[in-house]
């Protein structure tokens, strides 16, 4: 009898831990009509599909995303881990590689050779009086180099501010040199525009969340409208 209300409890003490650890993680998708990052084109004009898998527990999070365009030539698996400080600030490690160089191995790590980039984050979530948000990123390991093999220490620093419920307006900028990530010589504005959100219902108990954004990189004078949607 001893034996049995050990396992039960056992059992009862697993599915437990087990129900508690299901809920922490996510899964999500997005399909995208185009890859822009920061302002930046990812080197495809083709719809891409984006996965996301996080897990989250307290003031911890970790999670993975990556992008693949469908004919295969694009794909990207980035890996992160964010500590939130407070409601307001959040500091996130974020490990990126779309490189994939031939005969490469993704697991080499050297800062000489390999493909990844590491960057630091920290990021301010603004008030409800004024909700401006911002971040700030910078590279600090990895493929992020300038033509004398030096670190660029590449930094992107954003603002993103909601003029409706369902709107915000963003401006992006490269701090400094950054000849392989932002495609910049000197501080430049890179990244300007406004994203509308929407979730369409598709039936009582589904709705499909969609969005568009349209901007502008005014460093390469180039011009984007990308929708998506959330799965």
């Amino acid at each position: 009898m001893r034996k049995k209300k050990i396992l039960a409890i056992s059992l009862i003490v697993f599915s437990t831990i087990t129900n508690i650890v299901a809920q922490g993680f996510t899964v999500n998708t997005d399909i995208v009509s185009s890859y822009i990052w920061r302002g930046i084109n990812q080197g495809s004009n083709q719809p891409n599909i984006q996965p996301a898998v996080s897990y989250a527990s307290g003031k911890f999070s970790i999670g993975a995303t990556g992008s693949g365009n469908f004919s295969g030539s694009l794909k990207e698996f980035d890996l992160y881990a964010t500590y939130t400080i407070s409601p307001l600030f959040a500091l996130t490690l974020n490990d990126y590689d779309w490189i994939f160089t031939a005969n490469k191995s993704y697991f080499n790590y050297k800062n000489n050779e390999t493909d990844h980039i590491l960057e630091g984050s920290v990021s301010y979530a603004g008030i409800e009086s004024f909700p401006l948000t911002a971040s700030i990123n910078t590279a600090f390991y990895g493929a992020d180099k300038k033509a004398d093999g030096n670190q660029a220490y590449s930094t992107y620093v954003e603002l993103t501010y909601p003029v409706a419920v369902n709107a915000k307006v963003f401006v992006g900028a490269s701090l400094f040199d950054s000849p392989n990530v932002y495609n910049n010589s000197q501080f430049s504005i890179i990244n300007v525009g406004l994203k509308i959100s929407k979730s369409i219902a598709i039936t009582d108990k589904f709705s499909l969340p969609v969005y568009g954004i349209i901007g502008s990189n005014p460093n390469t004078k180039n011009a984007f409208f990308v929708v998506g949607i959330t799965l």
